[in-house]
């Protein structure tokens, strides 16, 4: 007994308990962001150095893989922002999922204020745009501003602290998600080109298999592996981009458990007993079958306790962040400054429209959307925040880096004249939205703080 309660006494609170994902989700995203800004500045020296020819043979080596007669090859460059985006993008379709269902958008009070900060922040940067490419072969890009890159607006929160209100960190993650179904939304219906109806028929047939994969109670993930993977490819073939496929599939994965909370604590209530039996106060050796026995036990009924939703999007955080991510950087980031045909032209419409969309689009969006939220009632100002709180934050929420240089390679071709000063843009309003953001939220008050224990 001695031993139970001395588990029973450094107990985390129940708020810990209940924060302990978000904490998590912080955790990786920011440090996954240090990696992001490192794969960034390789990409930059590589393409401008002595060896930018090879950066180029890199990103168009041709990739290929097949079974039989199929064979699908394609260029690096499209394995990384069709396939491994569409990794990135499953998981931002469980995030949502679960945001959904429990988190931040699980009512409308409650999701409301996040909602429309997000939605004019996402409309605002797009009028921004078309005010300075209306009318000319540059308008298509006006997706670009639209975008929030999560990983690095919250990795400079995270360079806060515990400056930084836990509320404001919620209410970024919130807006980010939120921007993510509206880009899923823009990329589904204005970014995909040829669309073939009856190839998307066949994709949505395998996005039914997995839907009734869910119902008839499958946990094991294989089962959606395959249909996913085949969803995938005939979205790829559909003219609808096939990222697009990436959030369908997250929607289909349980969020439910194979064992309820009592059958849980019974089973591994005996399977303790018999592991304490087994070996007593013994160390665990490889030599006691009935101890490794009683653990192998332990781990299947917890891994049937825990929902495969909140499992699969736990292990992917750390392959998207740490792997996809930075290899996208990597292929995309890399912007030759003396490239043929003028190099940057910073006073371009599309270099002007997307800065401005994001530096001042995104402020003026979010803020004043915030703002007209809570002065109608339908959300309540956090009592821990000060309107200086929500500049910092829409500023952070300005960096669109990776999802506004992935909207751009839908927008154009890797040919177009518009592609360069479109990342150039990106990454210059980037910095300096990220540097602005930091400087506003660090000189706000400790006294807004008043994080509840």
């Amino acid at each position: 007994m001695s031993r139970s309660k001395g588990l029973t006494r450094d107990e985390p609170r129940t708020i810990d308990k209940m924060l302990h994902p978000f904490y998590e989700f912080v955790r990786v995203e920011s440090s996954g962001g240090l990696v992001l800004i490192a794969a960034t500045v390789i990409a930059l020296i590589w393409a401008n150095s002595p060896w930018g020819d090879l950066y180029e043979a890199f990103k168009n080596v041709q990739l290929t893989v097949g079974a039989g007669e199929f064979i699908l090859s394609k260029p690096a460059i499209l394995w990384i922002n069709d396939g491994l985006m569409a990794v990135f993008f499953f998981l931002v379709g469980l995030e949502i999922k679960r945001e959904i269902m429990v988190g931040e958008l699980n009512s409308f009070r409650q999701a409301s204020l996040p909602l429309f900060a997000a939605i004019g922040g996402m409309v605002v940067p797009a009028l921004v745009y078309a005010f300075f490419n209306n009318g000319t072969p540059s308008a298509d890009g006006w997706g670009i501003p639209m975008a929030t890159d999560i990983a690095f607006s919250l990795g400079v929160l995270s360079m806060l602290g515990d400056r930084v209100p836990l509320s404001l960190k919620i209410f970024l993650t919130a807006v980010a998600i939120v921007d993510d179904i509206g880009a899923i939304l823009v990329i589904a219906v204005f970014y995909s080109t040829g669309v073939s109806l009856w190839i998307i028929g066949i994709g949505l047939l395998f996005f039914l298999c997995m839907i009734l994969l869910n119902k008839m109670g499958i946990r094991a993930p294989l089962p959606y592996l395959f249909f996913g993977t085949l969803m995938w490819f005939a979205f790829l073939k559909s003219g609808v981009h096939a990222t697009v496929a990436g959030v369908l599939a997250a929607m289909t994965i349980p969020a439910t458990t194979r064992i309820c909370c009592g059958d849980f604590v019974s089973s591994m209530r005996g399977h303790l007993s018999e592991y304490d039996i087994a070996g007593g106060e013994s160390p665990v050796t490889l030599s006691n079958k009935q101890m490794l026995s009683s653990l192998g036990s332990m781990n299947k009924d917890v891994l049937m306790a825990s929902p495969p939703l909140k499992r699969i999007e736990h292990n992917l955080h750390y392959f998207v962040a740490f792997a996809i991510m930075p290899v996208f950087a990597l292929a995309n980031a890399g912007i030759n400054f003396n490239a043929d045909g003028g190099g940057i032209d910073v006073f371009h419409p599309v270099s002007m429209g997307i800065f401005f969309g994001l530096i001042v689009g995104k402020v003026i969006g979010i803020c004043l959307a915030s703002w007209f939220v809570i002065k109608i009632g339908f959300a309540d100002m956090p009592s821990t925040l000060v309107p200086r709180h929500f500049l910092g934050a829409s500023l952070l929420a300005s960096i669109g880096f990776t999802m506004s240089i992935f909207i751009a390679t839908l927008a154009w071709d890797a040919s177009s004249p518009f592609i360069t000063d479109a990342k150039f843009s990106i990454l210059t309003a980037s910095a300096v939205a990220g540097v602005l953001g930091f400087l506003v939220l660090r000189s706000c008050p400790h006294s807004a703080q008043r994080n509840s224990d």
